[in-house]
């Protein structure tokens, strides 16, 4: 296949067409470019320094971002690690793709839709390190020319109380492969960490490298403004029994263990962004970082006691809302340190990172490639919303939720209340969700045009399949 790339078009011509027009002047380096994808697991938006954060320590990825683009309305559209993974694998809503359980697995002909099985295809040496997240055996080493992936969510100490903290290990894992790659193919691949996760069956929770106990020893952090339990007393009693208020007394539920929590989840963070500094330091040993994209991500976002819950799954912005940062060497410096306010998701990570090497996405994908996002030049027509879906049956210790996401206004619709239950909030006059407007006969026309909007969704979702992905098409960009 790499014999095949160098008897197609210029690598300048395909860009040019599938991106914007001014990549049509980058020197592309030969051979093709490589790819590193970085996936946090339960990293909300605003942990990076370079996101406002004015407590936590990320120098590595706030330079990443400072020399390519930050993505700061960037979401997925289920929060849970299983589903919205293989969203980002298969670049479809999980309506679409149907892996919404953890005994599941990409089937042959969905692996080689995915972006890592499309780099295997075209020639790409391909790695995969960390935490694979769809759990059913067997996991698709043989699919990998390297392989170090895990099910299930992993020990931080694989080796033993004594041994290399889990982030350190995968770091090295990552050396490995590139010092070992060959450098005549382009190669992918992808450092899935298990931080900030907390290790749910220790008592500890979040299980940091013990070289960084004197991190934010002396940091006091400030409670969320809804950490009051008036605000979870808004939430019907579903969420006030779930499984998020179960784990809030575990980690948040006095003054102690909140800062003790907070500060070990930062500090998993920062020892994830060392490694980010160790690769980009071995891509510069080998000289590969002139010609290798890297993206960082996070596949859900996290609770720090906002509302009175811990996890994920609901529809608040500290759950659905992750870090996006997109580094393209070949970038204009006019295009460096950008910060992109489209909103962009989950699903349109495979149509990026295919499209950005030189790649055809599948037809199948319901994302959208951001490589015209790159462009500080170019208006693309853009969403201005998307369907968000947590349809992840628990038993009744996760309420199920569905809704839609606009740039102003946000509907919830909870699944398993009786009465129906709803939620809409106005965020650009209240961004921390404190004030439901569903009941208010005031907004009752935004409520029904966000009803409206909501069902016309789900009728497209209902039309699209694994196969050909939207049959009836993606609804129009509304003001919403």
């Amino acid at each position: 296949m790499i014999a095949e790339l160098s008897r197609r078009p210029s690598r300048r011509r395909v860009l040019a067409s599938i991106a914007a027009p001014w990549l049509s002047a980058l020197p592309i380096a030969e051979p093709p470019v490589n790819v590193v994808l970085l996936v946090t697991d339960d990293q909300r938006w605003d942990t990076l320094g370079v996101m406002g954060n004015r407590l936590i320590q990320t120098p590595h990825l706030d330079r990443l971002a400072g020399e390519g683009v930050l993505f700061v309305n960037n979401f997925v559209t289920t929060s849970i690690c299983m589903a919205s993974r293989a969203s980002m694998f298969t670049g479809q809503y999980v309506s679409t793709h149907g892996l919404n359980e953890f005994n599941t697995q990409l089937s042959t002909t969905a692996f080689q839709r995915s972006y890592p099985g499309i780099f295997r295809a075209a020639g790409y040496q391909t790695g995969f390190i960390g935490k694979w997240g769809l759990d059913r055996k067997p996991l698709p080493e043989d699919r990998f020319d390297y392989w170090r992936g895990f099910a299930g969510q992993g020990n931080y100490f694989p080796e033993g109380p004594k041994g290399p903290h889990l982030t350190a290990l995968m770091g090295r894992q990552a050396l490995e492969f590139l010092r070992t790659v060959s450098q005549q193919r382009p190669f992918f691949l992808q450092v899935s960490f298990k931080a900030p996760h907390v290790q749910d069956e220790d008592p500890r929770q979040f299980l940091y490298d013990p070289a960084d106990a004197d991190l934010y020893r002396d940091v006091v952090f400030p409670l969320p403004r809804t950490a009051d339990t008036r605000y979870l007393e808004q939430l019907p009693v579903e969420v006030q029994r779930s499984e998020g208020r179960r784990r809030w007394a575990v980690r948040f539920s006095t003054p102690s263990l909140y800062q003790e929590s907070v500060r070990s989840y930062y500090r998993l963070i920062t020892g994830v962004d060392r490694v980010v500094g160790q690769i980009r330091a071995a891509l510069r040993e080998l000289g590969l970082e002139s010609r290798t994209i890297i993206v960082f991500t996070s596949d859900n976002g996290f609770y720090l006691g906002e509302h009175g819950l811990a996890g994920k799954w609901l529809m608040h912005e500290e759950s659905i809302r992750t870090p996006l940062i997109v580094f393209d060497p070949r970038l204009p410096a006019a295009a460096r340190g950008r910060r992109c306010t489209e909103m962009t998701l989950n699903i349109d990570l495979a149509p990026t990172l295919l499209e950005l090497a030189g790649l055809k996405p599948s037809p199948a994908m319901q994302g959208r490639s951001l490589a015209p996002l790159l462009d500080p030049a170019a208006r693309p027509r853009w969403r201005t919303d998307f369907f968000y879906e947590h349809t992840f049956t628990a038993r009744g210790w996760i309420p199920r939720v569905e809704g839609v996401r606009g740039e102003r206004w946000k509907y919830t619709r909870y699944l398993d209340t009786d009465p129906l239950f709803e939620e809409l909030y106005d965020l650009q006059n209240d961004p921390f969700e404190e004030r439901n407007l569903a009941p208010d006969p005031a907004y009752r026309s935004v409520l029904e045009r966000m009803r409206d909007r909501y069902r016309l969704w789900k009728e497209a979702l209902a039309a699209a399949t694994p196969e050909s992905g939207w049959s009836r098409g993606e609804p129009a960009p509304a003001s919403l």
